[in-house]
Parts: structure tokens; sequence; C-alpha cells
């Protein structure tokens, strides 16, 4: 028989299916109601729920609640420090099994190649990663990326079967302005899906940008910011990542009225957040535990998500949907007992029998070599701006603050926690040194260095000391990319991420431990955040209000402008 004729022969039963599952309780988040019964798998489709079957290998879930897979809308695989396989294995056991990503990080350090590298690594995990295409690299005029990605190039993209559409377009005053460059993207994903990214606009720029046939968005921080945009015609996904968190503000905006037009996501979160707290899972509990009906929740972590991406054959759990199924032990806590992906039943064994593909982007730090002194200003005079962080968001403030002239140099001043922040070209391209001010860190002594700086990850480095600036720049070379952190010229600890400066090599665990060992030495250095690492790499973003810096100098982000 071919495909589709056993797929209906296992549903009516007249052939034993592949999979059973057997004394579980199907949750229907159409209807909200509870569905007994087995639930029949064939390859990787659900061909029958709500009967009895019989299966040629049958999975108990006895008390357990079968819920669809879980979809986080908008992420950068990136962001979690290891490779697309580490990450699988990291998070599709806590019920993702669907991750729709945009590798823009590792294409604004390789440009395509780090696409097509994303596409070949989704042809062999157990989740199945949705890869969309980078629309803004570079993010702005107003950096030096790695690499550059104009329509031509993303046309040759397009046909790989990982693909949904065009990601995150960032460049929103490129899109409201009508720039040349913009529009060619847009024409070529003409009648596909189209990500957003347009924090805090609104009114008749935000009208602009949805006329453009944008139609999600991830960057409302307040709820009359994201009720505005449903409004519009957009699909809010609520964020929670390691930096932006976004799930308490917008949680009152989510009820079964809404649910279906908000989904969920995490931007950027790493294996330490991940371990301590959770992912998709983490989220759902939480929104529950704020008021958040369950349907709500769950509709908004699975179905919601796949209707807003046009991803049809997921999102619920009926015949003819792909068997993405999470067997909940618990509800309101999202407790997972087991994960079904794509008809697979996820385990180390199925981990260990997946095909891999070759690492990419080694020996990609080719920064200047660093001194003290390339720390220093050079000011004529004592006003200046300031980059204001604002702990658990990644837009920023303006400030202005009056520093000293001191031997022809602005110094930092620990006191008032004034750190000097510096961004260095690392890509071969021109040597940039970019010097500022930052509040917000809490550092007494010692510099972080930090190859992940979005979007155009070269170095950025903060510090109090321009030796341990330099210290702990200069290391990053030596290890491939990565953190450090250094003090009193001494290394106190670091991790090494040679994949493109972003990515480790090492599995998920251990690179989870090491981000133990460097929060603790951060927090030696008096920092006082919770996520120093990845709030450093945010301060670099010159498409997210309000200040920011990049090797070309400070941007006031409000205005698309460097300063001075």
């Amino acid at each position: 028989m071919s495909d589709l004729e056993t797929r209906i022969a296992q549903g009516r039963g007249d052939a034993t299916a592949e999979l059973v599952l057997r004394g579980g309780t199907v949750w229907d988040l159409v209807t909200d109601t509870m569905i007994t019964g087995d639930v029949a798998i064939c390859g990787d489709t659900i061909v029958g729920i709500g009967a009895d079957y019989a299966g040629h290998a049958v999975v108990d879930v006895t008390g357990l609640t079968l819920v669809p897979g879980f979809i986080d809308t908008h992420l950068h695989i990136e962001s979690s420090l290891v490779t697309p396989f580490e990450f699988d294995r990291c998070v599709t056991p806590l019920g993702v099994t669907t991750a729709i990503c945009d590798p823009h990080e590792i294409a604004n350090v390789i440009g395509i190649e780090g696409i097509r590298y994303f596409q070949q690594a989704s042809e062999h995990t157990l989740m199945d990663i949705r890869v969309q295409l980078s629309s803004c690299v570079p993010s702005t005029e107003m950096e030096t990326a790695g690499a550059r990605i104009d329509a031509e190039d993303l046309a040759a993209l397009m046909k790989h079967p990982s693909g949904i559409g065009l990601a995150e377009f960032m460049n929103y005053p490129g899109v409201i302005h009508r720039d040349p460059g913009a529009m060619a993207k847009l024409r070529l994903f003409d009648g596909r899906h189209i990500d957003g990214h347009c924090p805090q606009l609104s009114g008749r720029d935000l009208n602009a940008y949805a006329a453009a046939g944008i139609r999600t968005e991830h960057e409302a921080t307040t709820a009359d910011e994201a009720l505005e945009k449903l409004q519009k015609g957009m699909r809010v996904l609520i964020r929670e990542g390691s930096v932006s968190k976004d799930l308490h503000a917008l949680q009152p905006l989510l009820t079964d009225v809404t649910a279906p037009y908000m989904c969920l996501c995490t931007d950027d979160r790493n294996p330490l957040d991940i371990g301590e707290e959770g992912h998709l899972n983490f989220m759902i509990a939480e929104l529950i535990r704020l008021g958040t009906s369950p349907l709500a929740a769950y509709r908004a972590a699975s179905l919601s998500g796949a209707e807003a991406f046009g991803l049809k054959d997921r999102g619920q759990i009926a015949p003819g949907r792909r068997a993405d199924i999470v067997a909940l032990s618990d509800v309101a806590s999202c407790r997972v007992a087991k994960v079904i992906a794509g008809g697979v039943v996820v385990d180390e064994a199925a981990f260990a029998s997946r095909g891999g593909v070759a690492p990419v982007a080694r020996r990609s730090v080719r920064a200047p070599h660093l001194t003290a002194r390339d720390f220093r200003t050079t000011p004529n005079r004592e006003e200046t701006d300031v980059i204001g962080i604002l702990e658990g968001k990644i837009i920023t403030e303006h400030l202005h603050e009056t520093v000293p002239i001191v031997d022809g140099d602005t110094p930092p001043d620990p006191a008032r926690d004034l750190a000097r922040i510096a961004v260095v070209e690392r890509h071969g391209k021109n040597g940039n040194i970019a010097n500022g001010f930052v509040r917000g860190f809490g550092l007494k002594a010692g510099a972080i260095a930090s190859t992940v700086c979005h979007d155009h990850h070269n170095i950025a480095c903060v510090g109090v000391d321009y030796a341990d600036m330099a210290l702990a720049a200069n290391r990053l070379a030596q290890i491939e990319g990565g953190f450090v952190v250094a003090q009193d010229g001494k290394v106190l600890a670091e991790l090494s991420l040679p994949v493109a400066g972003l990515m480790s090599l090492a599995p998920f665990e251990q690179v989870r431990a090491d981000l133990e060992c460097l929060r603790s030495a951060a927090t030696s250095l008096g920092v006082t955040l919770r996520e120093p690492f990845l709030q450093l790499a945010f301060l670099a973003l010159p498409v997210i209000p309000a200040l920011k810096i990049t090797d070309r100098g400070m941007v006031d982000v409000r205005r698309f402008e460097l300063i001075g």
C-alpha cells in the first residue's frame, strides 16, 4: 500500500498501527473537551484518536493528559550557546517539538553559509526546526557585520523544505520609509509569511509597517503596545527570554478570546535559564500561575502558533496531524512526562540515532590586538551620553551624565556605576573600536568581554579597568570566541564558543556548568545583573531603543543615527 492508503487503513483499524499511546486522555484545544481512548500513529502522522487500536509498539500513558507539542514561534538557536543538535537534546524533552528559528546570528558572521548550516541541521533533529530566512544582515548600516545578505542571496535559499518565510524585519525605518533594499526583500516574499520586529512602533508608522504584509510581532513590552498590534491585524508573540522578559507585562492580555491570536516565544534563552526554569513549559506554568486559563496558555503554546505561521499539519491531536504530542502528569505546572516528536518517542536512544552536520565558522575572531590605551576616550566636553540598562528588557534608557576629564580621558567611575563599554570589530574588516559609558552592571573591578554581540557579533566589552578589558578581549581570539571574565590581570572564568564565536561544541550540560562559573565570577566583580552576558550583548543592537553602541559609535535609535 502507499503511504496514503497505509494511513487510512491504520486509522480505520484495518491494519495495525505503528505506534499506539494507551491509557491517556487527549485534551482537544479546539473544543476544550477531554477525549478518552488510544492515539494511533503511522510514521510521523496521527491517524486515530478516541478509539481502541492495536499497535506494533504501545506506549503506556495511563493517567497522563495529552496535549499538542509546543511551538516556539521565534528564537535564535545560537543564543542557546549550543549547536542545533544540542539544543534539540536540551529542549525537546521539555515538550518543544517545533522551533521557528531565525539564524541571523551566524548569518551576520558568515552569511548564507550559516543559514545553510541550519537548513542542513534541520534535516536531522528530532524536533522540527523551521528555518526562517534572515531579513536584516546587517541589521543597519550603523555597524560592521561579517557578511551582507541581499534579496538575491535569499532567493537561492527559498526552496529548502524547512522554510516558512522571511525572518523578523528589524529595519522598520527601512520599511516605513520604503528603502529600496527593504522593498526588494518584501517583494520577494510577497504572499509568504513575513515576521515582524517593531519595538514601540504605533500610530500611522505601525499602520505602514503592517501594510507591508508583516503579520507577527514579538517586540511588544507593554499590554497597550500589544493590544494596538493585535487591533492592527498582527499576531503577538509573548516573549520570555534570558534578558527580554515580557510575559508578566502581556499576561493580562492573554484570554480565551485573544489566545487564537497570541503565541509564545523565547527569542534568546540560554541553557542556564533552561536548566533552572525551563523553556515554553516554564512560560505555560507561569501564565497559569498568574491567572491565565489553562486553555488559553496551552493554545498559545501550540495551535495558535501553528495557525499564525501557516503550519496546518500540527497544533491539534487529531487524525492527519503531525504526531507531536506532550504527555503531562500535571497540567497546571506543565510537568512533562513524555514527548513524541514526529512520531518518535523522545529519549536518549532517539537522539543517538540522529545524523549530523559538520560545524562551520571556526576561527572567526579576527580582531586587532588590544592594549589598555584602546579603551581611553578623547573627549572635548564633560557631558556624555550613557546607556542605561533596564534589567529584564533589551530596550535601554538614554541617560546624560557629567564625567570629569582626567589626563585627556573620561574614565569609568564605579562609585556612580559608570562603566566603560566598548565594541571592537572582529571580522577582519576595519578594526574599528568604539567606546562609551553604561550604567546598570554594578561593576566594581575587572572586565567582561563577549563575541555574542547582537546582531553584528563583534566583541563587546564592559569594565572599569582598561588593562583587564584588553586582557578579556584578547583572550576571546585565543579561545575562538565566547565569554571571558577578567580581574587584576587574570582570567577568572571563560566559555569557548568556537562555532562562529556563538556556539559551543560541548554538551549543553557542560555549557550550563561553565555559565554558572561565569555568573559567579561576574558577581565577584560586583555585577548585580542576573544575566550580565546576554544583557551586554544586546547593548550593541541598534534597532532596539533608546541608546546603543556599535563599532562605529553610540547610536540614538529613536533618531536612527550615530551620535557625533
